[in-house]
């Protein structure tokens, strides 16, 4: 008996059900007993164009549905390198003081929509597909949540006036919060004497 990949089990059951609503448990069933069944499905979505939508497409859609809304191309998509070097992650990660630049989440920190603790991956700002390069300043720290739904936007790095006026809105234990993340991220460890505590 031939086997047949986790994507193929996974193909095949969405082209069975498109159109239809199936849930992350039915899913991880039929890629039983593989482990990776939400990566396969991310790959069917990011690497193989399949309009697979989540939440995060369509509000009907609640956190663990997915939906396979049309035909899957016919033709495969250019490929494209998929992985970015370990030591321009590192620089990403550490740049962005492991840190999600979209909502703020660390590792540990448990995801609200998933209940699982945070994972962080290294996005693009501007997308391969659309040009974007594998460099430090098209690179982000991202979680899972936001690394998903943040396929193809290009949201704009916020600007010094913006970023003070946001400090600036919050509350005094934000703003130490901030400033201590400064420190450590600048190397920054004296306190001015008029700073009050």
């Amino acid at each position: 008996m031939k086997h047949i990949s986790v994507k193929e089990k996974l193909r095949r059951y969405l082209v069975e059900n498109k159109g239809k609503v199936v849930t992350a448990r039915q899913l991880k069933d039929v890629a039983a007993p593989a482990a990776e069944w939400a990566r396969r499905v991310r790959e069917l979505r990011e690497e193989e164009s399949w309009p697979i939508l989540t939440h995060h497409d369509r509000n009907d859609l609640k956190p663990g549905e997915y939906l396979l809304d049309g035909e899957p191309p016919s033709e495969k998509p250019i490929k494209f390198k998929r992985e970015v070097s370990q030591k321009l992650r590192a620089e990403v990660l550490d740049r962005n003081g492991f840190t999600c630049a979209m909502c703020g989440v660390t590792p540990g920190d448990i995801d609200e929509e998933t209940g699982r603790k945070v994972r962080l991956h290294v996005g693009h700002i501007v997308d391969k597909s659309l040009g974007g390069r594998d460099e430090l300043t098209n690179l982000r720290t991202l979680c899972s949540s936001c690394n998903q739904g943040a396929k193809n936007i290009t949201t704009p790095r916020p600007d010094a006036i913006w970023l003070l006026a946001q400090v600036r809105r919050a509350g005094l234990s934000e703003q130490k919060a901030v400033l201590e993340w400064l420190q450590t991220k600048f190397g920054v460890n004296d306190k001015p004497d008029n700073r009050p505590e």
